[in-house]
């Protein structure tokens, strides 16, 4: 299944909208910030989906039954452009475990590229609920590879995917890859068209890059002589 959260008309919409505008993307800090806003959306409406026991709760005047969630989702995301909009998710999912995946475009002298897995940091994911996050899906790599990463560490109950944005290629990919009965994906908005290197249009452009500053490809760096 596939939740589209920017199909309505919510506050949502207003930080995405400031999230893909060029010239409000030149405040790093705000656009963080953003993120993270729309990862405790995210988190409020998946909350909905999960399931929940009754809690007695005492107060000063008595005692109320309270719907509990059964158990914390695993937070995951992917370095390092998933950050703000994990720490959006762990807002609300206040006591949640979290991973963290390594992964990155590697490209060829061709520029053509493939997605290069380096390291999982995660707790044991039998049984557990796991939301995964990355804001864009463009291919759909990387969510492949970050699944097949989880699943080094166990056997989740289910996995939630969450992509601020989405390509109509990257969604139909993982629809094919991934089983639908064990995950469903959360997104923004789905964008219909990629450049030739793969990025969303209209998108946003490099979220990583956006968040965190721009980097250099490890081929760029020039040795210092006296190594």
């Amino acid at each position: 299944m596939v939740h589209i959260l920017g199909d309505g008309n919510s506050l949502f919409n207003q930080y995405l909208s400031e999230i893909r505008d060029e010239v409000i993307q030149k405040d790093p800090l705000r656009f963080r910030k953003n993120l993270e806003r729309i990862g405790e959306i995210f988190a409020y409406e998946i909350s909905k989906e999960l399931p929940y026991k009754l809690k007695e709760v005492t107060t000063s005047l008595g005692v109320a039954k309270m719907r509990v969630l059964e158990q914390q989702p695993v937070l995951a995301t992917i370095l390092r452009a998933g950050l703000p909009l994990h720490q959006g998710l762990l807002n609300c999912f206040d006591q949640a475990e979290n991973c963290f995946i390594s992964a990155y475009r590697k490209y060829d002298p061709n520029g053509n590229f493939h997605i290069d897995f380096q390291y999982i940091a995660s707790p044991l994911l039998d049984n557990k609920i796991v939301i995964l996050s990355d804001p864009m899906l463009a291919t759909g790599s990387s969510m492949e590879v970050g699944y097949h990463a989880l699943l080094e560490k166990g056997e989740p109950k289910h996995i939630h995917l969450v992509s601020l944005i989405a390509s109509r290629q990257g969604i139909d990919y993982i629809q094919s890859k991934l089983p639908n009965d064990l995950v469903t994906i959360w997104v923004g908005a789905i964008d219909p068209e990629m450049t030739p290197k793969s990025y969303i249009v209209p998108g946003l452009g490099d979220a990583g890059d956006l968040a965190y500053g721009s980097k250099i490809d490890s081929k760029e760096i020039v040795p210092h002589p006296h190594f």
